[in-house]
């Protein structure tokens, strides 16, 4: 399979890019493909998410509509619902979720049904890329397949690779412009050709011997960051007994310029990456007879810190001689992290089903998340959404304690301290606050 033709309508940026899941992850790589100056189509099945960027509007905090419109004017970015553009398509993307069902096993449903819509419509000499995030193999083993279904082979008829997403969502210095590429193909002349495509955006790509190289690449990132959060949630624990103020402990730390790196504890982890990529490993793993238990362990810790934010809230409350059940309970911050309209997985939700199962009627504010669903599992069984409350002084006093799990810059939290009876700060919000019997902090001795 020659791959001069594709490799010059790369270079020349004539290409026609194809990104199928216009989401966290596929809308922005198809504005920067477009920034570039490829023509781009985006598929979703959202309705929804199509008429938005048609329309020149963005609905995810890090593309604006500004970064959006000067695309979609000229035509050189649309989206559509119809699976049929990617005959007309150069290079395809896949850029769907994968989540883990309840037992924490694998969902590559997003992913099948992708490769299957791109299948009857596959013709020789395209390139398709994966860069959903998952377990080592599921390139070869579930895309590959799919694919040939078609009758085409890949490396002989069309090109095939994956490029792990390296999506920050709220990170203003790292984008999809800059952040280095990591490349594997199913054989030399694939991996090559991504690596030029990708490498038109303007970041530094590295290639890899093969995809399964390249889908460990995204694992280890994501690992190393769960694995290291785990250590200073664990260690936050042990100082609220041993009376330390960990924050503290962190900050000295961080003065030594070599060998050390700082992770903080709280209320859980969430987005999609690191509360779910652990168990891709920890699942595939196992057909090695192999178990990843120092990540599991990992996990474990992490997964124990929505129960110990409400186990503060239950000492909060004692020292009014307030139960749980019944109590008034406001939430702050239930974004996955700080400053961004992305509530996946965010530790909130299970702190918020705790406390509904306990009895409490919990509120939230989140000037970034409107409305917040939880419930519908076995922590909490009825569905539930909620919607955001203003930040007044009137709900702020009527609470019975006030619980930050994710610490938004926007928010007064001097105000909420001297407004609000009881406080549970989760993320060391209220940074340098003089010792308060009022403030509980996780990860700092509890005033008594």
């Amino acid at each position: 399979m020659a791959s001069e033709p594709l490799s010059s309508r790369i270079s020349s940026r004539t290409a026609r890019v194809a990104v199928i899941g216009l989401g966290y992850v596929g809308l922005p790589l198809a504005v920067a493909f477009a920034r570039a100056g490829f023509p781009v189509t985006g598929v979703d099945v959202d309705e929804g998410k199509v008429a938005a960027l048609n329309a020149g509007r963005s609905y995810i905090g890090d593309i604006s509509d500004e970064d959006l419109r000067p695309h979609v004017a000229s035509g050189r970015l649309r989206a559509t619902t119809d699976y049929d553009v990617l005959r007309e398509a150069d290079a395809i993307f896949i850029c769907v979720p994968t989540p883990y069902d309840a037992q924490r096993a694998p969902d590559l449903s997003y992913i099948r049904a992708a490769a299957e819509g791109i299948r009857p419509r596959l013709r020789p000499g395209q390139l398709v890329v994966l860069q959903s995030t998952t377990y080592p193999g599921t390139t070869e083993e579930v895309v590959q397949p799919i694919l040939e279904a078609s009758g085409l082979r890949a490396a002989v008829d069309f090109y095939l690779a994956f490029s792990p997403e390296r999506i920050d969502p709220g990170n203003k210095q790292w984008s999809a412009y800059n952040t280095p590429k990591v490349v594997g193909g199913v054989d030399p002349e694939s991996t090559l050709l991504a690596c030029e495509l990708l490498g038109q955006m303007g970041a530094p790509v590295h290639p890899v011997s093969s995809p399964r190289a390249a889908e460990m690449t995204k694992l280890l990132e994501n690992i190393f960051r769960s694995v290291n959060i785990a250590l200073v949630n664990e260690l936050a624990l042990l100082a609220e007994r041993m009376g330390i103020d960990f924050w503290e402990v962190i900050e000295a730390a961080k003065t030594k310029p070599f060998g050390f790196m700082p992770f903080y504890p709280g209320a859980g982890v969430g987005g999609h990456c690191i509360p779910v990529d652990p168990y891709y490993l920890s699942w595939k793993a196992r057909e090695y007879d192999f178990y990843t238990k120092f990540i599991e362990l990992a996990a474990e810790v992490n997964q124990a810190m929505p129960y110990h934010a409400v186990d503060l809230v239950v000492e909060a409350l004692s020292q009014d001689g307030h139960p749980l059940k019944g109590a008034r309970v406001l939430v702050l911050g239930v974004a996955f992290k700080p400053d961004v309209d992305d509530p996946r997985n965010s530790p909130a939700e299970r702190v918020i089903e705790l406390l509904l199962a306990r009895g409490a009627e919990v509120r939230y504010h989140d000037p970034y998340i409107p409305r917040f669903t939880v419930g519908g599992d076995v922590f909490y069984r009825p569905n539930c959404t909620l919607e955001s409350v203003p930040l007044t002084d009137e709900n702020l006093a009527a609470a019975d304690c006030v619980v930050i799990v994710t610490g938004h810059r926007s928010v007064n939290y001097a105000r909420v301290v001297r407004t609000a009876r009881r406080v549970v700060d989760c993320c060391n919000a209220i940074r340098g606050a003089p010792p308060d019997r009022r403030l509980i902090r996780l990860g700092a001795p509890i005033p008594r």
